[in-house]
């Protein structure tokens, strides 16, 4: 799929829909399709290095474990995710080398004992050295072994070996898919295990101690092979890794995929007395329309988020929200903010492109619903200052990307007919915009480019080329009200 944007001195090669949205010529449509969050994080359970979808709290703990311990991020970053209601959530589980699945083994009951069956973890983690197992007569069925499988005191699995065979125990393990928790291997000939009780797994590694930035970079290439919208880091990102990211993040929406990126600061930095400073200079450092930069941790039910970690949050808001809606003013389900900012401080943020949230005496909220673009680049205007303008562009290139790849190239002929055809199809694309007050009413037209129509042009579009352009005025919500009082 071709797409993005174009040059006319460097006109690309590849079929597709290619478009510049300049200042004035903005452009907005509803994403039905859009709102997928993205996640890397770090576990003591799960799939490693696989994209898993999270629908939520139940089922964090289910592929990753609740805990943090060994630096485990999972859950929290997660959680903070789906609170901000994304449509879709996807996790990425990062581990370097070490990582290792717990196992043990079990012995014959032979005079000579021998290893007969090994166990190992599902996954790699340090969740694996909470199982043990413990083998024993199946009562009430002669000759028959029972293996249960625990996690502390639970109870996890229960196999059973009807004619008490390692072969017959690992065959049910591993049947129809394997257990959730396990698998076996037979070892030898096999032969009958011996009872026990309480056999520890050990060995497991969760892989989190010696991740590397290029840890994080790698699964940007894993990434692009994924649907998404948004995604956020699960903690505090040096700059050289955010700057690595924000490259990523730019050259995608230069070739037409609409991403955006949440990022944050440490918990340190957040309180920091230099804060403002702190979270301006991230701002400056990333200076993107498609970055975010949240300025403030946030408290919720007594445990502290740094800023990096409620980017997760920002991002799923982000997601979340309908293209006529704004983060302005959103609240948020957190009791307080870990720094309070003042108001001279929070104007220094908005100015430096700081995404910030506030306590103000009754909710936590979103100040305002702005991305990291300080100073905007040629052909833009402070409208890609705002988050909200920025969705509504990017939805609009991937809609009528997909319906001119779906309905036009390379269907429909490049006649007067054909032009007319695409023309009253965007008008009438964007006429369903308006009706949602995405755009304004009667504030779109849909136009043949005059650089390369008419007697007037200046270039003359290749056979296969059409050359569009489409004016429109973006609404936005009210943000700023004045008034004056007279008294008499």
């Amino acid at each position: 799929m071709a797409g993005g944007t174009w040059e006319n001195t460097n006109q690309p090669v590849l079929p597709g829909l290619y478009i510049n949205f300049k200042a004035a010529a903005a452009s907005a449509i509803q994403g039905g399709s859009r709102g997928t969050v993205l996640v890397p994080v770090k576990a003591n359970w799960g799939p490693v290095r696989e994209f898993v979808e999270i629908g939520s709290e139940a089922a964090i703990a289910k592929v990753f474990s609740a805990d943090t311990l060994d630096g485990a991020t999972a859950y929290p970053s997660l959680y903070l995710a789906l609170l901000g209601s994304p449509k879709k959530l996807l996790a990425y589980r990062l581990a370097d080398n070490t990582a290792a699945a717990a196992s043990v083994t079990l012995q014959s009951t032979d005079a000579s004992p021998a290893a007969v069956l090994q166990l190992t973890a599902k996954y790699p983690g340090s969740r694996g050295n909470g199982f043990s197992i413990t083998v024993q007569p199946s009562l009430g069925e002669p000759g028959a072994k029972e293996l249960r499988l625990y996690e502390g005191a639970k109870l996890l699995g229960t196999y059973k070996s009807p004619d008490g065979t390692a072969a017959a125990l690992a065959e049910q393990i591993n049947r129809d898919g394997g257990s959730a928790w396990i698998e076996a291997k037979l070892l030898g000939e096999g032969g009958i295990p011996a009872d026990i009780s309480g056999a520890a797994f050990t060995g497991g590694a969760s892989g989190s101690g010696k991740l590397t930035n290029a840890d994080y970079i790698a699964m940007q290439e894993a990434a692009e092979e994924q649907s998404f919208d948004v995604l956020a880091l699960d903690y505090a990102a040096d700059a050289a890794l955010l700057q690595s990211f924000a490259a990523w993040v730019k050259r995608l929406r230069a070739e037409g995929r609409g991403v955006m990126a949440v990022f944050g600061g440490s918990a340190s930095d957040d309180v920091s007395k230099e804060a403002v400073k702190l979270a301006s200079a991230r701002s400056l450092a990333l200076n993107h329309e498609g970055i975010v930069n949240v300025g403030t941790g946030v408290r919720l039910a007594g445990t502290d988020y740094s800023s990096a970690q409620t980017a997760a949050y920002v991002a799923g808001l982000i997601a979340g929200q309908r293209l006529n809606q704004s983060a302005t003013y959103a609240v948020t389900p957190f009791e307080d903010v870990t720094r309070r900012w003042t108001r001279s401080e929070q104007e220094e943020a908005v100015k430096n492109g700081v995404f910030l949230l506030f306590f103000d005496g009754r909710q936590v909220k979103a100040l305002r619903g702005i991305n990291s673009l300080v100073t905007p680049a040629e052909g833009q205007n402070n409208a890609w200052k705002k988050i909200r303008s920025i969705r509504v562009m990017d939805a609009i290139h991937a809609d009528l990307q997909r319906a001119a790849e779906g309905t036009y190239i390379g269907r429909v002929n490049n006649t007067e007919e054909g032009r007319l055809a695409l023309i009253g199809a965007v008008k009438e694309y964007l006429a369903q915009l308006s009706l949602s007050s995405v755009i304004e009413p009667n504030g779109y037209d849909v136009i043949l480019d005059p650089a390369y129509y008419g007697d007037s042009a200046v270039n003359k579009p290749e056979p296969d080329q059409v050359f569009l352009q489409w004016n429109v005025k973006l609404t936005d919500v009210m943000e700023q009200l004045f008034g004056t009082f007279y008294v008499q």
